[in-house]
């Protein structure tokens, strides 16, 4: 049985500026937010980009909507029209944030 992940209770809005990648994760029902906050934080972030993610790493809560944005520095390899990478935008980077594990 697979491990559940930040997938199964949140959606993903991403956008990046330059070498930098922003990602909202919306907790998909109130009861979710709790859990999205203790799963998604810079070093579960860090842990899963590895070296992709050269920056610092930054998580604003945002209770208001019960959401958490993600701010990664140094992320695209330069930014989209430098990057060698391939299909390196913030939306492939914000889509990855869904694999995070979920913490109880």
């Amino acid at each position: 049985m697979s491990k559940e992940t930040v997938r199964d209770i949140a959606y993903v809005r991403s956008g990046d500026k330059g070498d930098v990648c922003t990602a909202g994760l919306i907790a998909r029902t109130p009861q979710d937010y709790p859990r999205l906050l203790k799963s998604v934080t810079p070093q579960a972030v860090k842990a899963l980009y590895g070296d992709w993610v050269q920056g610092e790493v930054a998580c604003h809560p945002m209770d208001n909507i019960e959401a958490v944005v993600v701010v990664m520095q140094r992320a695209l390899g330069g930014g989209a029209t430098r990057t060698l990478r391939l299909d390196q935008t913030g939306k492939s980077l914000g889509h990855a944030l869904l694999r995070l594990p979920l913490q109880d």
